[in-house]
């Protein structure tokens, strides 16, 4: 599968807010976007000319995208599935968004950004149900028990979380000191932290 090989930083500056994809870094004076505040990629930043609405739907699509770092075929099939459940379609697609492993895996703060909690999922140290799941995609449900491998609790990363404090959404609990977590509740819009308006998203889709 193709994916974006660019700097991350750039891609937040073209959308003029944060993303988030660099974890620690997203919160220190070193971000792109504290450093050069309204001001695009590349050496001239791109021009800020009043945006159609097309564009404004499309800037929300490729944002929310990028948040949760998808490529457009599989992001398009979120929403198309989203679709054929009963409620709002916008919801719908941010729930399914947010029940992905490697989501799930940076709520709980395994992961400092969504990234690594892929990179974390990819190489095989999550178990969902005793189970090694690598399949960042993969939909939890809830009551799902989320646990680092046994034979990977030991790897520098998770002795640097052991016992660490960490902020999460009600929807899911994890503890640092045995490493299990759970998901205790499907996610609700108001559990999403994120400034995305997923309403543009269904209107440009659905021209």
């Amino acid at each position: 599968m193709a994916k974006y090989t660019g700097a991350d930083c750039r891609i937040c500056r073209r959308e003029g807010t944060k993303l988030f994809l660099k974890g620690e870094r997203c919160t220190s004076k070193k971000c792109a976007i504290e450093r050069r505040p309204n001001k695009g990629p590349g050496f001239h930043g791109t021009s800020r000319k009043k945006p159609s609405e097309h564009n404004i739907q499309l800037r929300e699509k490729q944002k929310t995208k990028r948040i949760y770092g998808l490529l457009e075929k599989q992001f398009h099939s979120y929403y198309v599935e989203a679709q054929r459940q009963k409620g709002i379609t916008g919801e719908n697609m941010l729930m399914l968004l947010e029940k992905r492993l490697d989501n799930v895996v940076f709520r709980m703060g395994i992961g400092s950004s969504r990234g690594m909690s892929r990179q974390i999922v990819n190489h095989g140290h999550i178990c969902v149900n005793g189970r090694v799941v690598n399949i960042p995609s993969y939909q939890v449900k809830r009551g799902d028990v989320i646990s680092v491998k046994e034979s990977k609790k030991e790897n520098e990363m998770f002795k640097e979380l052991k016992g660490a404090k960490i902020v999460m959404p009600k929807w899911v609990e994890f503890d640092t000191e045995s490493f299990l977590g759970k998901i205790i509740e499907n996610p609700t819009r108001e559990d999403i932290d994120l400034k995305i308006n997923e309403q543009l998203i269904v209107e440009l889709y659905s021209k």
